[in-house]
């Protein structure tokens, strides 16, 4: 009787429900009494969820061919810009590379290369006649022999270069950068301006014994841009 009185306890307890419309099992709790199997009171609860995230894969072939694209373009780029090309003049020959190149005798005359890299390149009878070289830069560069006659040179850095033998008959250096060993040995200078070009005493002494003509752009004379006594 005790036995059939307790399974009639338990039967009439919280029922146990499984649920078949979400992926989850719930069992509710059952109380048990001392009274009824003879175990301490206790309670026993157990809830447990399972959700399947969701996943979305979305795959675009328009995206992907253009972000492939433009990879290709930035390494191409890393790739084909040369460093050598410092500045950029506005003649045809303002987009080529310049500086560290042999460039012996090109012809660059009546051009426009404003503030064109010719560092450290070989300019060995190069003619420059009349062309637009304001603030080039002919750092350490070799111009033996180079005609640079009628050409504007304002501001042009000749530092360290060897000008040695070259025409710069009427040309205008206004303001050119002369220091280090520059060199204008057997230079022909005539109608040539170096106003406010700080060269050191023993090449303006040189220049002096040479000097001579009027420049026909600025209307200086050469000895009198040359600070001669």
């Amino acid at each position: 009787m005790a036995l059939l009185h307790n399974l009639s306890l338990f039967s009439t307890s919280t029922p146990l429900h499984l649920s078949t419309s979400k992926p989850s099992l719930s069992i509710y709790s059952f109380p048990f009494h001392s009274s009824h199997l003879g175990f301490p009171s206790q309670s026993l609860s157990l809830k447990q969820n399972h959700h399947q995230p969701s996943k979305k894969l979305t795959f675009s072939l328009t995206e992907s061919v253009s972000s492939t694209a433009l990879i290709a373009l930035l390494s191409a780029s890393l790739f084909f810009v040369d460093p050598a090309l410092a500045f950029k003049g506005g003649g045809p020959y303002g987009q080529e590379v310049t500086r560290g190149q042999d460039l012996t005798g090109k012809d660059f005359s009546g051009k426009t290369l404003i503030k064109q890299d010719f560092k450290t390149s070989i300019l060995r009878q190069t003619n420059f006649k009349g062309a637009k070289l304001l603030g080039a830069s002919f750092f350490d560069a070799d111009l033996t022999g180079a005609d640079l006659s009628d050409a504007d040179l304002r501001s042009a850095d000749f530092s360290l270069a060897n000008v040695t033998k070259v025409n710069l008959s009427n040309a205008n250096l206004e303001g050119a950068l002369v220091t280090g060993n520059t060199s204008f040995k057997g230079s022909n200078i005539t109608g040539a301006d170096f106003t406010d070009v700080p060269l050191r005493d023993d090449q303006r002494e040189y220049l002096c014994k040479v000097a001579d003509g009027v420049n026909p752009t600025t209307g200086n004379a050469t000895r009198d841009t040359l600070l001669c006594k």
